[in-house]
């Protein structure tokens, strides 16, 4: 015996149907159903309808909500706008964000860090369909945006500012909420262009009633240029991928869901050999193989939302220097488990009450490692908000629990209110907590009686629309503060006690920073064929550690100013749409000494895409239009010119 609940409402029933059955915090209005059971009406209910995708979030309570009933600053970038700009580079798309700059230690698949409003790369939370995916392994536990190609990319929402009141360890600088394609139908799309680059993907799903399955692969190969700027030799980059997820409905208000990703990539690096010790060319390539997956149950009453999961994800790298024979040089691998609960209750009218909590255990092991290391946080949070009229605020706390160096509390605030109509004023108050990594505390330069990084974050805005209404502007004022910010430390000719057996260093709490600016983001689409839209960050970061000869510096590799402009236009020859993309960023340092500048640079991109019947879009792009030289990270390599061409269809 089966149930089916049909939907009526002002907004779309397919995309209920997708998704089905819908969270409590779906809203909307004139939301109502029928259960139908063996054909036959047995039941009425009400609840909240599903508001368009692009503007609902869950970086903010952890649960869906809709952007203007936040105080804080979100972004969301759709699949629409990623085909847009084209291209497998995810930092491309994350550039359109305010508040965002990246470093790249060479090409594609090189490592790359992004950071939010002038935080460490590392103080990003990355979940990529609701798994932390950041290698336990890495020193500073952050996660490697060059492992992550857009091909398989269906939404990006990003949260700009301190929120461990949600979020637990990791978010200080702020939250990435990543989704994978899972769509109904087929699509295909393939690319190739200069370097010898070739980028494939294609996706398929299904849906109805009983719930959705999707898939998605991609490959991406490319012959790649020197990762040493002084180098002459290609360094390519090839990596395969696969995820998959998918949701039954068990009736209108239980649904169960699962889903993985499996990826591989080989890539070539350059070292710094003896006797020179300078970064070039070298025959080095590194191994790396990520998996995830995640399963759950979710209960939806209307009023009364639960979502309860496990997740695991593992990142094993190998690195390889023929130089040295054919076993490798340096292996690891970071493991992860975690389980979660998260719920939301309206249960008075305009009241609503956000809670959960989990517990991850993370280990990791490398071939210099007798035995794996490993370690756990739990942690629980409450949230109270209330959404009334042209008002809507939170105010919450957490308590996370750390194996090795105790608790943390977390609080946090946001109210958002329509002054007139269209026009919010927003702000914020957040605080930050990051553990120290399994490598900060267990390696030779390990030390065990490390305690959290914290911050606290500020921010004060007003904005007109969103980024997806056709006008829309915004300005956004923020400041963060951050103290015990690990730090490696030496212990060359040291008698601290904290470098006995530590003759090489360690590292510790000793590091305060603040970083505060401005961020501003304008769009305007006067018609259906043309629309313009730019964003623009004033970051300004200073070291602030007493006693620290680099006291009152510019934090490393934080440009101050950086600006994306964007337009398209959608012309009466056959439907054949050009656009455009200029990144402007300032000068700034590679180290903390502030000794070695790192040249600002300006790139542009032209691009352009013609449609040929309704199932076949031809598309192309000229990147770095003037072939400018520049260096993200001191010493390496950026690509030059380069020219794609490429197809994709649906079906």
């Amino acid at each position: 015996m089966r149930k089916y609940l049909f939907i009526g409402a002002s907004l779309s029933s397919a995309g209920w149907a997708m998704a089905a059955p819908a969270a409590a915090q779906e809203v909307g209005e004139g939301c109502s159903g029928v259960v139908y059971e063996d054909g036959q009406p047995v039941s009425f209910v009400q609840g909240f309808c599903r508001a368009a995708e692009d503007v609902i979030t869950v970086t903010a309570t952890g649960t869906r909500s809709e952007i203007e009933d936040t105080g804080q600053a979100v972004t969301i970038v759709n699949r629409s706008e990623i085909e847009d700009i084209q291209g497998a580079d995810l930092t491309r798309v994350l550039e359109r964000a305010p508040g965002v700059t990246f470093s790249r230690n060479g090409g594609a698949g090189s490592f790359t860090g992004v950071r939010v409003r002038g935080a460490e790369a590392e103080q990003l939370l990355v979940v990529v369909d609701g798994v932390r995916v950041a290698d336990p392994a890495s020193p500073a536990g952050g996660y490697d945006f060059g492992n992550l190609l857009s091909q398989n990319v269906e939404k990006m929402d990003l949260l700009r500012g301190s929120n461990s009141t949600i979020w637990g360890s990791d978010a200080i600088g702020g939250v990435l909420a990543v989704t994978t394609r899972n769509l109904d139908g087929v699509t295909a799309s393939a690319e190739y262009g200069s370097r010898e680059t070739l980028s494939a993907s294609a996706t398929g799903g299904v849906s109805g009633d009983w719930g959705s399955f999707g898939v998605a692969g991609s490959y991406y190969d490319t012959e790649g240029f020197s990762s040493a700027a002084s180098g002459t030799e290609d360094d390519g980059f090839q990596q395969w991928a696969i995820a998959s997820r998918g949701r039954a409905n068990a009736s209108y208000a239980v649904s169960l869901f699962a889903g993985g990703s499996y990826s591989e990539g080989d890539l070539e690096i350059d070292g710094t050999p003896a006797p020179s010790f300078v970064l070039t060319d070298t025959d080095e390539f590194q191994k790396t193989r990520q998996y995830s997956a995640f399963a759950g149950v979710s209960y939806d009453s209307g009023p009364l939302f639960l979502k309860g999961a496990y997740s695991l994800a593992d990142t094993e790298r190998r690195n390889f220097n023929p130089a040295f024979g054919t076993a490798p040089g340096f292996t690891s691998d970071g493991h992860s488990d975690r389980v979660e609960l998260r719920g939301e209750w309206r249960a008075i009218g305009p009241l609503i009450v956000s809670f959960g909590g989990e517990s991850e255990w993370t280990s990791y092991i490398t071939n210099f490692d007798a035995l794996r290391h490993d370690t756990r946080i739990s942690g629980a949070y409450t949230q109270l908000g209330i959404e009334f009229g042209g008002i809507s605020g939170h105010l919450g706390v957490r308590h996370d629990d750390h194996a090795r160096f105790g608790g943390a509390t977390s609080f946090g605030a946001d109210l958002s209110y329509e002054i007139v109509p269209d026009i919010r004023l927003r702000a914020s108050v957040g605080e930050g907590f990051k553990a120290p990594t399994l490598f900060q505390l267990f390696s030779d330069f390990g030390n065990q009686a490390l305690e959290a990084e914290q911050s606290t974050s500020f921010d004060l805005g007003i904005a007109w629309n969103d980024r997806n209404d056709r006008f829309y502007a915004g300005a956004t004022l923020f400041k963060r503060d951050s103290e015990n910010q690990i730090e490696f430390v030496s212990c060359f000719g040291s008698t601290d006690p904290i470098c006995n057996d530590r003759p090489f260093g360690t590292y510790d709490n000793v590091g305060r920073v603040r970083a505060q600016g401005l961020e501003m983001e304008l769009g305007a689409n006067p018609s259906d064929r043309f629309g313009v839209r730019a964003v623009y960050s004033l970051t300004d970061t200073e070291n602030r550690t007493l006693g620290s000869v680099n006291q009152g510096n510019a934090l490393a590799r934080r440009p101050r100013h950086a600006v994306t402009v964007s337009a398209d236009w959608l012309t009466p020859i056959a439907d054949f749409t050009l656009g455009g993309d200029v990144r402007m960023v300032s000068d700034s340092f590679d180290d903390a000494g502030n000794f070695n500048r790192l040249d600002g640079y300006q790139l542009v991109t032209l691009r352009g895409s013609l449609p040929i019947g309704n199932k076949v879009e031809l598309f192309g792009r000229v990147e770095n239009l003037f072939d400018q030289q520049y260096q993200t990270a001191l010493g390496y390599g950026s690509p030059g010119r380069g020219a794609f061409a490429g197809a994709r269809t649906r079906f």
